[in-house]
């Protein structure tokens, strides 16, 4: 019975498919006349043979290995079947779909600041994509030598490396090292560079790098938020003011020591000092508003001196009806005449 179901066609398959696995190989054994290749959405076929690449299937479906892809193949396209022998390839088949990765740090990376000398202690975490995109590459440093290949094995061969690119590009690209998030792109698509570069070497492309979000100490993480509430983030000086100011008025800060004391001493001072500005902006207040009264007075004094000059011109005439004292068109005196004497004008 052996004999007969050895003379039986084959299928040629993916046969431990997985979501995660990048590629597994078909392989020690024959491929018999009659035998099918079946190549299912989102996989490549290969025909290898003593290690070279003889024809690489990317089209889905059902083939007939003998008249379909033998004549596809370069040293073995001329092929005859026997009945007693068959063919003897190996079939990689690689999954062509992307991959999406989820990465964090598994220590805390010490990035160099000037504010602490030992470095700031940094978690990342995130994702990352990536996809097969030279299967020769693959083929010579990977299959080679492996049955199979999973996304934890390229998520390690990452991982390795990714502290160091990670201490590379935030000390290149971290405006504010209190706040790296915002230049959270420029880091990401710098470090997605450097990892294609270095995956590039094993046929694997990075196609996406992403940083959803950096942790800090929680001392650290404590003082970024208190900052960010008295809008004073990055400016060490003020932060200190503001927690002693609020340690002596939540009673935390007290007694008799040095440390109160100063405490108190700037406390006063800061005190002092807003006294001063409080102060000075009421007496420019102050000032501003002697000199608006200061106008009016003289704006009322005008309109009084123009109103007396007013009432103490000569009338040119009389309100009782009699004849004008002074001539309306030459100021020359009358003494009740119809006429003026000096330009002949008539008086009312």
């Amino acid at each position: 019975m052996g004999f007969f179901r050895n003379q039986f066609s084959n299928v040629v398959e993916w046969e431990e498919f997985r979501d995660d696995m990048i590629f597994w190989k078909w392989n020690n054994r024959e491929i018999k006349k009659g035998s099918k290749l079946i190549i299912r959405s989102g996989q490549d076929a290969i025909f290898l043979n003593n290690g070279k690449v003889e024809g690489i299937f990317e089209d889905e479906g059902s083939f007939n290995i003998d008249s379909e892809i033998i004549p596809f193949l370069s040293t073995l396209k001329g092929f005859k079947f026997g009945f007693n022998s068959g063919m003897r390839v190996e079939v990689l088949f690689v999954n062509t779909k992307e991959f999406t990765v989820r990465w964090g740090t598994q220590s805390p990376v010490l990035i160099p600041t000037p504010q602490l000398p030992g470095g700031m202690p940094i978690r990342a975490n995130g994702t990352f994509n990536f996809k097969v995109s030279d299967y020769v590459t693959l083929i010579d440093k990977i299959a080679g030598i492996k049955q199979s290949y999973l996304v934890e094995d390229v998520k390690i061969r990452i991982t390795s490396v990714l502290d160091q690119l990670l201490m590379k590009w935030i000390s290149r690209e971290g405006k504010d090292m209190f706040n790296l998030q915002a230049n959270a792109s420029d880091i990401a698509r710098g470090i997605q560079e450097d990892l294609d570069m270095q995956m590039m070497d094993i046929g694997i492309g990075i196609t996406g790098f992403q940083v959803m979000s950096f942790n800090y100490p929680q001392e650290i993480q404590d003082m970024i938020t208190k900052t960010a509430s008295h809008e004073m983030i990055g400016n060490l000086q003020k932060y200190q003011q503001v927690s002693m100011t609020d340690g002596i008025s939540s009673g935390k800060v007290q007694g008799g020591g040095a440390a109160s004391d100063m405490a108190g001493m700037m406390m006063g001072m800061n005190m002092a000092n807003e006294m001063l500005k409080n102060m000075n902006q009421n007496n420019q207040n102050s000032n501003h508003q002697n000199s608006n009264n200061q106008g009016n007075n003289q704006s009322n004094q005008n309109q009084s001196q123009q109103q007396n000059n007013n009432a103490g011109a000569p009338s040119s005439s009389g309100g009782d009806g009699k004849k004008p004292n002074f001539c309306p068109n030459c100021g020359a005196k009358n003494e009740g005449a119809n006429f003026c004497p000096n330009c002949g004008q008539k008086l009312a």
